[in-house]
C-alpha cells in the first residue's frame, strides 16, 4: 500500500489552485467537473501518481466555506532550504504561521504555512528530518 492523495474541501477553487500552484510550486495535474454531482475535483502535485502523492481539491458548487474542525492536522512537504522556501512563499503572498525553527522537544527544523481555506501545511527541512527520529 501507499498514499495516493490527500483530499481537501475548498471554498474558492481558483484561489486554492493558485495557492498550491503559485505559492507552493505544485503543478495542476488534472481538473474534472461533475455537473450531475455539482462538484469539481482538481489534482495537484510535484509529479503524477504513481511516482508522487497528490493533493485533491474538492469544490462542491455553491459551498464557499467549511469548518475545519479539531481533528485535521496538516499536510507535510519536504524542502531543502526551509528559510528560502518561507521567503519564496511570503513573496508569492503566502502566510507563514510558524517561522522556521526546531520542533518542540526535537531537532527537526519545521515551519507552517496556511492555505486560503485555513488548512495548515508543514514544511520540513529534509537535512534535519532524521535528527529527531
Amino acid at each position: 500500500m501507499r498514499i495516493l492523495h490527500t483530499m481537501l474541501r475548498v471554498g474558492d477553487l481558483e484561489r486554492s489552485i493558485g495557492f498550491y500552484r503559485d505559492v507552493l510550486g505544485m503543478q495542476l495535474l488534472s481538473r474534472q467537473d461533475y455537473p450531475e454531482g455539482k462538484f469539481t475535483l482538481c489534482f495537484l502535485g510535484y509529479g503524477k501518481n504513481p511516482e508522487h502523492a497528490e493533493i485533491e481539491l474538492t469544490y462542491n458548487w455553491g459551498v464557499d466555506k467549511y469548518e475545519l474542525g479539531t481533528a485535521y492536522g496538516h499536510v507535510a512537504l519536504g524542502v531543502d532550504d526551509i528559510r528560502g522556501a518561507c521567503d519564496r512563499i511570503r513573496a508569492a503572498g503566502g502566510k507563514i504561521t510558524r517561522e522556521p525553527g526546531p520542533m518542540k522537544h526535537g531537532k527537526t527544523v519545521i515551519a507552517f504555512v496556511e492555505d486560503p481555506d485555513g488548512y495548515k501545511v508543514e514544511l520540513i527541512e529534509e537535512s534535519s528530518r532524521n535528527q529527531s527520529r
